[in-house]
């Protein structure tokens, strides 16, 4: 397998994106090339997708964009989302990239998938449904054996995850709870404040979401 290391950010667009979307994923062929770039250029370009994403991402279709993002925050597929642990990456660069998410919610996620509940499997779900749904429970936001940078990274992280669910979007919503029912473990008053607000704010929306708030304010998310 070939070792990508310098890559344009418009060349690293197209290793990630620019792949059919039918069949199999592009990621399980062998042989096929994978990042290898310094942490520091990682953190670059990902913060650079996610901050302004939709001038990169014209041209490819919502489930290539979907495949491409699920392979580029999921740490058993591109691993790229490990420049978070990094500490040779500044924290304040790494915290930036973390926060950039809520850009890529509002700009793509946000207009662009149905207000469809993907943990009941609706039918007539849009492509990138999957992998909003699924981003907080794959994005691997560990922090690094520093300490403190764990602290700012997991701060930014649920701060991040607290304007999504603000976000007028059930996807988002969704997504959002998600997350927060799996950091409920490690930051429960923390997820707990965030979930009861959103289900006081939000009476009249679908009992379906109002449930599974109520689940993921006690960790009970799949």
């Amino acid at each position: 397998m070939a070792a990508l290391s310098s890559l344009s950010f418009e060349e690293w667009i197209a290793f990630v994106f620019d792949h059919p979307a039918t069949g199999p994923e592009w990621y399980w062929a062998e042989d096929v090339p994978y990042w290898d770039a310094p942490a520091r250029l990682t953190t670059e370009y990902v913060t650079r997708l996610f901050e302004d994403p939709l001038p990169a991402l014209t041209g490819f279709t919502d489930a290539e964009v979907n495949m491409g993002l699920n392979y580029l925050i999921s740490p058993g597929l591109g691993e790229h989302l490990f420049c978070l642990d990094d500490p040779s990456v500044e924290i304040q660069a790494r915290v930036r990239c973390v926060r950039a998410c809520e850009s890529l919610f509002r700009q793509l996620f946000r207009p662009r998938c149905s207000p469809h509940l993907s943990h009941r499997d609706e039918p007539g779900r849009f492509p990138l449904n999957a992998v909003c749904y699924m981003w907080w429970d794959l994005m691997p936001v560990h922090g690094g054996p520093q300490e403190e940078d764990r602290r700012a990274l997991h701060a930014a992280a649920l701060e991040t995850m607290g304007a999504i669910l603000r976000m007028d979007s059930v996807a988002c919503q969704e997504s959002a709870l998600h997350g927060l029912g799996h950091w409920h473990t490690a930051f429960p008053e923390e997820t707990a404040r965030m979930i009861d607000a959103f289900i006081r704010s939000h009476p009249h929306s679908r009992p379906e979401l109002l449930a599974y708030a109520r689940g993921a304010r006690c960790g009970c998310v799949l």
